[in-house]
């Protein structure tokens, strides 16, 4: 019973002394990338980050209400800070009539809805 106590002992301070000298300053490097297209809601985005050190590049997409689509593209380094270019793509399209009046009810611009939805794949 000895023997199993020091061996688990002795493979606790390993651990213990492995989490103690993690290297906080490592190179950092990661890539991701996301996208929706609801047709039901009418929601498309999308989303691409890479990552390699202190330079970080990246890109989203998302279509406004109004018909056009926004593209943002951004970077961010330590000589230059962070820098981000906004194109706007499309011509809008605003419709004569906003509200919709009804028997003494005024809807302003029309209702809006919220939802979120996460999938996860292994």
């Amino acid at each position: 019973m000895m023997k199993i106590t020091i061996t688990a002992l002795a493979l606790l301070a390993v651990a213990v002394a492995a989490y103690e000298h993690e290297d906080y300053h490592s190179h950092p490097s990661y890539k991701f990338e996301y996208g929706v297209k609801d047709p039901h809601t009418g929601d498309h985005k999308s989303q691409w980050e890479h990552r390699d050190g202190d330079v970080v590049k990246g890109a989203y997409t998302l279509d406004e209400a109004d018909g056009t689509k926004r593209v943002v593209e951004y970077s961010s380094d330590k000589h230059n800070g962070f820098q981000a270019h906004v194109k706007r793509v499309g011509h809008a399209d605003h419709p004569a009539v906003y509200g919709h009046h009804e028997a003494g009810h005024s809807y302003g611009h029309g209702h809006a809805s919220s939802y979120a939805k996460l999938n996860q794949h292994h």
